[in-house]
């Protein structure tokens, strides 16, 4: 019986097409969100090397300064300028990232299981591409280096921030490159694209990744070289998620669909 659910469980974890609801759906959401959780914790626990964050972090302006596009200080600066502004990206950094990434995903899930289907391997592939970058190269965030004048607005002026006492377990402060709050974004309003034809969804998800590429700068959390990484790294990810939906997830489903009729048998 054990074995056969597990079958039937693949089979269906393979299958591209909308189905149903089913006890199997119910093991696939746990299995996601058991897969999430991993990613977070795992993230948390990247061994903290300051000096060498520090000095990934220096390196990484002194080589936008001789590329001419150290604008990070601006941006903070321009942001702490008007509250509403630091609240706007407050916002956007905290809660389009991840909440609204779990809302679309419960949205997709029920209406394009294509779609969904992408979405989910592509952050799930990108988060384990990112995880080797936390753990090999491990960079302070610009909030980090109060010589250039950052503030980091969410520890200033929010009520909830990622320093927060309860988020610590899942928070690696020197996870800074690459940065998938930009890549994320981008798979989101990629897939948004291919789901719908509608052009007010897919404005709103251009604004959402615009927004959120000026707010992970604008908040003191990312560099533009963290943004650009997060970007490959979010598209590296898709490729390979592609690649299953083409190519990988049919050739498991041929496999696995004549064991599951010797075991119903």
């Amino acid at each position: 019986m054990a074995r056969r659910q597990l079958l039937r469980y693949l089979r269906a974890a393979v299958a591209s097409e909308r189905a149903r609801a089913t006890s199997l759906h119910l093991t696939e959401a746990a299995t996601v969100v058991l897969a999430f959780l991993s990613y977070f914790l795992v993230r948390g626990g990247v061994i903290d090397r300051p000096g060498d964050a520090l000095a990934n972090a220096r390196w990484i302006i002194d080589l936008q300064r001789s590329m001419g596009v150290f604008v990070e200080p601006a941006v903070n600066a321009w942001t702490l300028r008007a509250p509403w502004r630091v609240d706007l990206f407050n916002f956007i950094y905290f809660w389009l990232d991840f909440p609204l990434i779990a809302v679309i995903g419960v949205v997709l899930f029920w209406r394009s299981r294509h779609s969904y289907t992408l979405l989910r391997d592509a952050m799930l592939t990108s988060g384990a591409f990112a995880l080797v970058c936390y753990w090999a190269f491990p960079v302070a965030p610009p909030r980090f280096l109060p010589e250039w004048g950052f503030v980091d607005t969410l520890q200033e002026f929010a009520s909830l921030s990622y320093q927060a006492q309860s988020l610590r377990p899942f928070v690696n402060p020197f996870a800074a490159v690459p940065s998938l709050h930009v890549g994320w974004s981008l798979l989101l309003t990629i897939v948004l694209f291919r789901s719908t034809r509608r052009a007010s969804v897919r404005l709103a998800g251009m604004a959402m990744l615009i927004l959120q590429s000026i707010a992970v700068i604008a908040t003191a959390n990312h560099y533009l070289f963290d943004a650009t990484l997060g970007v490959v790294v979010s598209l590296c990810g898709l490729v390979v998620a592609v690649w299953l939906q083409r190519v990988g997830y049919p050739r498991a489903s041929a496999w696995l669909r004549p064991r599951l009729r010797l075991v119903r048998a």
